[in-house]
């Protein structure tokens, strides 16, 4: 019985745990029904305002629709009616005038019969005044008529010779006049500045003991320096200052820049001067973009090649007779506009043509010929306008000139050179000579860079040491001193130094 007892306990005890677990499912279940239940009739009621909502928002809608439309169709209704109006109202202008119109014709029609009627009774009486006055005169109307026509066509001749005569006077006083008049006030409207360029420019120093280091050891940082850029460097007893002297503005303003700088940076030594004068000239080389696309700004002149910008910046640093060829060559342009403005023709041709016509000054270029002839070729070859072409070459009458446009360049070029102290011409002459002192040496083979240094007196010329070894070297001084002594005429004498140096570049990585 006991054993009976503790098998059933444990089966009794499972149906019961199994049967509250089936209840508080069941119970579980209908709660979650009813709140599932509940969920849906509030889902059901919220649907239901929603709803509502919705179809209340719609009516609104379609009522402020139908409202807006009212109205635009009662503005479209007065518009059209505003326009009826017009129209009706042109309508009977149109009557009106027609009307007119018809009462005009009828009243030339009527004119028009009273004057053939007119005509008529005219040529009758026409008629019989002839046959009186040819019974009276004894000529017949030909014969009449060819006198008078002889007799006025001389007259006319007379009094037309006289007038022309009379015009041909009062154009050339008035042509005088108005030329005169027209290039003072040219002459008076402009103001620039009359500056000289000179060849020589002093660098100042901080104490005198820089002038050692400039010099360095044996001489070599000023023989880098000059080697490099291509000037003459004096030191002399002038207290803390060292003067620079060159011929060439674009290798004075780099030397200057250059030796600046290096004082500044305290670092002076071959190999750091050479760096230093590299970045100089790419920052010049910029500097004369600017200066071209500078002037162009401010002349309001486009659509100028990149080559050309470069010759006009290159100008900034040159000089004709002491005077600044880009200012000059500005100045002219301003001129030149003005007076096209006065006379009437293209000044944006003759601005273009004036600033242009000394471009043949800033070319690097072999070419023979003067700088008209070399600046219209260059013009030619940029697509240039065939009336700029032909006022860069006839400015210095080397060609004749064909437009008004060129005959203005060459006044306006002649009146910027001629004020006074605009130009200097014994400094030209003194640069051309240097000039063709570098030609003459750089035309010879196995030269790399020539400097003429010392005003003249010295031309240092530097050789490519692979193409010319040491004897060679001494024959190409002889032969470049007597090329000198044949195709110039100087003072005193002029040293030929020739430089041939061996470099050797190696980097360690």
């Amino acid at each position: 019985m006991s054993t009976m007892l503790i098998v059933t306990l444990p089966l009794v005890g499972i149906i019961v745990g199994f049967l509250a677990r089936w209840i508080y499912a069941k119970n579980r279940l209908f709660s979650l029904e009813q709140k599932a239940l509940m969920l849906k009739e509030a889902s059901v009621a919220e649907a239901k305002n929603t709803k509502k909502e919705i179809i209340l928002a719609a009516q609104n809608k379609i009522l402020e629709d139908k409202r807006e439309f009212e109205r635009e169709i009662r503005k479209q209704r007065s518009e059209i009616q505003r326009y009826e109006r017009r129209i009706q109202q042109k309508e009977d202008n149109l009557d009106l005038k027609i009307s007119e119109i018809d009462k005009r014709r009828s009243e030339q029609k009527k004119l028009l019969e009273e004057n053939k009627k007119r005509e008529v009774r005219l040529a009758n009486e026409e008629k019989r005044w002839q046959s009186e006055l040819e019974r009276v005169s004894s000529l017949s109307v030909e014969d009449a008529k060819k006198l008078l026509m002889q007799s006025i066509e001389n007259e006319a001749k007379h009094d037309a010779l006289a007038l022309v005569n009379k015009f041909e006077q009062e154009a050339v006083a008035s042509a005088e006049k108005n030329a005169r008049n027209i290039l003072t006030a040219t002459m008076q409207r402009i103001a620039t500045e009359v500056t000289t360029e000179i060849s020589v420019t002093s660098v100042s120093l901080p104490n005198d003991e820089m002038k050692g280091r400039i010099i360095g050891r044996e001489g070599r940082n000023i023989r880098a320096l000059e080697t490099l850029t291509g000037v003459d460097i004096i030191i002399d007893d002038t207290p803390e200052a060292v003067v620079i002297s060159c011929f060439d503005p674009i290798r004075k303003t780099i030397a200057k820049i250059a030796l600046e700088r290096l004082i500044q940076d305290g670092r002076i030594h071959p190999v750091r001067i050479e760096e230093i004068v590299q970045k100089v000239t790419a920052e010049i080389n910029q500097m004369i973009h600017d200066e071209g696309e500078r002037v162009l700004f401010d002349l309001g002149i486009h659509g100028v090649r990149p080559e050309c910008i470069r010759a006009l910046g290159r100008l900034h640093f040159r000089t004709s007779y002491g005077q600044n060829v880009l200012a000059h060559s500005k100045e002219v342009s301003v001129l030149a506009g003005m007076l096209a403005s006065e006379i009437g023709v293209d000044v944006a041709i003759a601005k273009r043509a004036a600033l242009l016509h000394d471009i043949g000054k800033g070319l690097e270029t072999d070419s023979e010929g003067g700088h008209a002839e070399i600046g219209a070729d260059f013009a030619r070859r940029m697509g240039e306008d065939p009336r700029v072409v032909n006022a860069i070459i006839a400015h210095h009458n080397d060609e004749e000139i064909t437009s008004p446009e060129g005959v203005i360049v060459q006044l306006a070029d002649a009146i910027s050179a001629a004020r006074p102290g605009a130009r200097r011409e014994i400094l030209d002459n003194y640069i051309k000579r240097l000039e063709n002192l570098e030609k003459i040496a750089m035309s010879f083979e196995g030269v790399e860079k020539v400097f003429a240094i010392q005003a003249g007196r010295e031309l240092r010329i530097m050789v490519n040491h692979t193409r010319i070894d040491d004897q060679q070297t001494r024959q190409l001084a002889k032969d470049i001193a007597r090329d000198i002594e044949l195709q110039l005429k100087f003072p005193g004498k002029i040293r030929v130094t020739i430089i041939r140096e061996t470099r050797v570049v190696e980097y360690a990585r």
